[in-house]
């Protein structure tokens, strides 16, 4: 990790790379996220504040020599093949991990979970 990467950086970098794919819907929301979207008007549009990284769970290496895990929750869109969208989640979970931090000798364990369609 450099010293300019946190975890939670590090998350929200992940959550972003991830809902930027063009068949993930969004990240599974938190609490705070569906309250928001229950209470919304019908005509709001996308949002567009900073990507939560809530669909994101990123865990270090217990003992400091073992591999980033990494689980991602997400809603797809109905037009893709499940199976494709988790791949490409990964990938790109995988990708932004190795750029972020190349000094990392074991390779990250990324998780991916299709939680609904749209």
């Amino acid at each position: 990790m450099t010293p300019h990467t946190v975890p939670g950086t590090l998350s929200q970098d992940i959550a972003r790379a991830v809902a930027s794919l063009p068949d993930v819907a969004f990240l599974k929301p938190d609490l705070a996220g569906r309250l928001r979207s229950a209470l919304s008007r019908p005509e709001a549009a996308e949002p567009t504040g900073p990507v939560s990284s809530a669909g994101v769970r990123l865990t270090g290496p217990v003992d400091g020599t073992g591999p980033w895990r990494v689980e991602i929750q997400l809603v797809a869109r109905g037009r893709a093949r499940t199976v494709d969208v988790a791949r490409a989640a990964r990938r790109a979970a995988q990708e932004h991990l190795d750029a972020a931090l190349p000094e990392q000798a074991v390779p990250a364990h990324v998780t991916v979970t299709v939680t609904g369609l749209v």
